[in-house]
């Protein structure tokens, strides 16, 4: 997801959004564990949309 299109949504929504994805990692990597995982790239797409998400709450 893009920055900008971060940027603009609120804070509530911000940290539902943050909530979804950590859920997605967390079975993105039950997933990776027992070898059901194709595309290992969404480990670190998800990961840098964590980053993304947390930079803009700190501001």
């Amino acid at each position: 997801m893009e920055i900008s299109e971060l940027q603009n949504k609120s804070k509530l929504s911000l940290k539902k959004f943050l909530f979804e994805k950590e859920e997605r990692l967390r079975a993105l990597r039950f997933e990776l564990a027992t070898g059901k995982v194709k595309n290992v790239r969404e480990v670190r797409k998800i990961k840098k949309d964590i980053a993304r998400i947390l930079t803009i709450l700190k501001k």
